[in-house]
């Protein structure tokens, strides 16, 4: 080992993190039998995957990586499932890590210099990442190299690290923080969109497939109804639809099945759960008619306000239950039908 390289891994380990997540391992393994393993295999977003064939199949014909690839949408979309079909079009290995994980520059310093030649490097919520590691980031995707300072004070000096050629895959749900000098340096940015309902129905009838699930009839359309234009939702709810079926001894998985089922995880026909509904029997109820603040809404529910805007109201804003005034929240006719709520809010219509 040079002295060069002697500096450069004793700055790694103490600046050194582990860079990949933990997850349950049950879960995990679930949602990885159930991925597209191709673009031929991934279901919906036919543009992007349009634009993906172009991109790498370019870089495939020219014998190199390909450019660096940001994929941006709301949680469940595909957008891990896309960085591992990347690394499997490009017959390339994949690394996986998140922008939480890599606290110090340290972290990525370790994770760039430890890559393969043609690598993918996968960071999931790529928004997250502290600025000094970002800033670490922007030379590596540029010009393939670091610049590593050792030491400190008066003594200080910079190196110089050449990198493999490598694609860094990105993802973020929320393309407004991801900082825009960060942001241009992708070569190209993929917007992922919710699904519509018969592509949810074929992702569902893939994933009963391959979790032997027998569906019959219309389940599967029954289940993608409900599954708020999320594949990840859509399987997760066919796992619970799967549970049902093998507790209860049913041989078959039908629309009753299905819709009984789902009800019975409090799941309705608009793919509402409990927290949706309690948020829209607030708004038609004890605030009925009158515009809600945020912190008050979150209060009344039980949930933290970030939860509520987040995580809750997206949907409920898409399928027109209510809308956001600058007073506050206010529920929409629809959701009074919805709840079979008179406007008056004083009984069932």
């Amino acid at each position: 080992m040079t002295r060069r390289d002697a500096e450069v891994t004793s700055l790694v380990a103490r600046d050194q993190h582990v860079v990949t997540p933990v997850a349950s391992e049950g879960d995990r393994t679930a949602d990885v039998t159930l991925r597209p393993t191709s673009l031929q295999d991934f279901v919906g977003q036919r543009e992007l995957v349009g634009h993906l064939e172009i991109v790498l199949g370019s870089a495939r014909a020219r014998g190199q990586s390909s450019d660096h690839l940001l994929f941006a949408g709301p949680p469940g979309l595909g957008k891990t499932s896309l960085a591992s079909i990347v690394a499997h079009e490009m017959s390339s290995g994949l690394r996986v890590t998140s922008g939480p994980v890599l606290a110090r520059p340290g972290d990525l310093v370790a994770l760039l210099t430890d890559l393969h030649d043609g690598e993918v490097l996968f960071i999931d919520e790529i928004h997250r990442l502290p600025r000094a590691v970002e800033e670490v980031l922007y030379p590596a995707m540029e010009d393939r190299r670091l610049d590593v300072m050792i030491g400190r004070g008066p003594s200080a000096r910079s190196i110089r690290l050449d990198l493999p050629a490598f694609t860094l895959v990105g993802a973020t749900t929320r393309t407004g923080l991801v900082a825009a000098p960060l942001r241009d340096r992708f070569g190209f940015v993929g917007q992922l969109d919710l699904y519509q309902s018969d592509e949810l129905r074929q992702i569902v009838t893939r994933s009963a497939r391959l979790l032997e699930v027998p569906l019959q009839g219309d389940a599967a359309h029954v289940i993608a109804l409900r599954s708020r234009g999320t594949p990840r939702i859509a399987n997760r709810l066919l796992r619970r639809v799967r549970d049902v079926a093998s507790v209860r001894g049913y041989h078959g998985v039908d629309e009753r099945v299905a819709a009984e089922s789902l009800e019975l995880f409090g799941v309705d026909d608009y793919g509402l759960d409990k927290i949706d509904r309690r948020i829209l029997g607030l708004l038609c109820g004890q605030f009925a008619q009158l515009p809600v603040g945020l912190t008050t809404l979150a209060h009344a529910c039980g949930e933290e306000p970030a939860t509520i805007e987040e995580a809750y109201e997206p949907y409920l804003l898409r399928e027109g239950f209510l809308i956001r005034t600058p007073r506050g929240r206010i529920a929409t006719e629809k959701a009074y039908q919805h709840l079979r709520v008179a406007r008056s809010g004083g009984g069932l219509v």
